[in-house]
């Protein structure tokens, strides 16, 4: 039977048996030094010519980057190893030569990395990214299944917007017209009331020409939603589930942090509860510093990266004008110009990675915010029930994975943190 990479650490002076593919390779006159991957870890394989028969010796010479084999070995403790384990190699099975690899140890562009995205992610750094979004998953998951959230998951052909915005793809849905999701939200809402609380996770579109690195086409979002939960606790939850997350990864996942160079005390320090300031401390705080921006101005990346150096941890930015923010926003009752919701803005830059509020449960008010924002009462008909029949305070959140992804790996760009990128000009592979 086959072991892995990851489980060595238990077969210590044992022969094993593993598939893999070689990285890489050195040779030293009469050992041959392989670099060995199977896809769960990467570990040294080391063979000396006068301790294995002579076809052996010659396989392992023969091997080139990438060509995949059974190697049989005995596992030995190697402190100078990062995995602090080496394989004593004593047979090796090849099942295919590789022909020549295109992605060598040499420096590659962006572009041809992009290229060969299919072949870029085997190497440890795209591995451990892509690990470390799988314990994100898992670790978003188990908090919401814990907290009794119901996974419900939302169409993703839809007719109408999420937000009554034009940044969306269009299709044809036979003879109607139709649209990729860029939210789930709004489905949520209903499922809410007839689940109590509830999450959607699942990719979703937007149609912006934008090519900042924080912007994706296609990215995936976790969007709870939940009834009788008004502001201030769904600021709580968020907070214990973006604490839970992170504390997972770094317990979790600290030899893919050390492969990345992750600063991994800055992610220690992210524990409820995070501090909080209104939009209206944001923008005199973005003054004082000399920033020109003025009250009813959004936000834009270097004030959210402003306002974030004055915290260790991140920060929620409550209480945004009505006019900035979604029509489904329920007001301040003591302050009807702003609405009860926070933008999460993650430290180091890497700018807002939640977005919620309370919702409007008064059927008559989002009668009004249909008028306000040109939106079809036709076409949110089924959305305007949900205050007709039951309606109760509600309040809800979404956090776009990729986004979090790079700030926990500490990435420069999202498009590593997600297997296939869709850029503004990117479709392949």
């Amino acid at each position: 039977m086959l072991v892995t990479i990851r489980n060595i650490a238990q077969y210590v002076n044992q022969e094993v048996k593993l598939g893999v593919w070689l990285y890489n390779k050195r040779s030293s006159g009469k050992i041959q030094f392989l670099q060995l991957r199977d896809g769960t870890s990467f570990i040294q394989g080391v063979v000396v010519k006068n301790e294995v028969p002579e076809q052996v010796w010659n396989d392992s010479k023969s091997l080139t980057q990438e060509s995949s084999f059974y190697v049989t070995g005995i596992v030995r403790e190697d402190q100078r190893s990062k995995l602090g384990y080496e394989l004593a190699i004593t047979n090796i099975e090849i099942i295919q030569i590789a022909e020549d690899y295109p992605i060598t140890k040499k420096e590659h562009g962006t572009d041809f990395l992009m290229d060969h995205r299919h072949l870029w992610m085997r190497t440890p750094r795209q591995n451990a990214i892509l690990r470390i979004r799988s314990e994100i998953i898992r670790a978003i998951q188990e908090f919401l299944n814990e907290k009794g959230f119901t996974l419900v998951d939302p169409p993703i052909l839809t007719p109408t917007s999420a937000e009554g915005t034009t940044n969306l793809f269009h299709t044809k849905y036979f003879d109607e017209d139709a649209y990729l999701s860029q939210s789930g939200q709004l489905y949520m809402e209903a499922a809410a009331m007839a689940l109590g609380r509830v999450y959607s996770f699942g990719p979703t579109f937007r149609a912006e020409k934008s090519k900042t690195r924080r912007h994706l086409i296609e990215f995936w979002m976790i969007e709870p939603e939940m009834a009788f939960v008004e502001h201030e606790e769904n600021l709580q939850i968020q907070e214990e589930f973006v604490s839970h997350v992170i504390q997972s990864v770094v317990t979790n996942c600290r030899y893919e942090l050390e492969t990345l160079g992750r600063d991994i005390s800055k992610l220690e320090k992210v524990q409820a509860p995070f501090p909080r300031i209104t939009y209206d401390e944001a923008i005199k705080l973005l003054q004082e510093q000399g920033h020109e921006i003025q009250w009813g101005d959004d936000f834009g990346a270097p004030h959210e990266t402003a306002i974030a150096e004055s915290f260790d941890r991140p920060v929620f930015i409550t209480h945004y004008p009505t006019e900035l923010k979604a029509f489904y926003m329920k007001p301040d009752p003591n302050r009807p110009d702003v609405v009860l919701c926070a933008d999460l803005i993650a430290p180091e830059g890497y700018g807002e990675i939640i977005g919620g509020s309370q919702r409007i449960d008064d059927p008559k008010l989002l009668e009004q915010r249909f008028k306000e924002h040109h939106l079809s009462p036709e076409a949110y008909k089924w959305y305007l029930d949900i205050r007709k029949y039951g309606s109760v305070p509600h309040s809800g959140f979404g956090l776009g994975l990729e986004r979090t992804v790079a700030w926990i790996c500490g990435l420069d760009h999202v498009r590593e943190t997600i297997p296939f990128p869709r850029l503004l000009n990117r479709l392949y592979p």
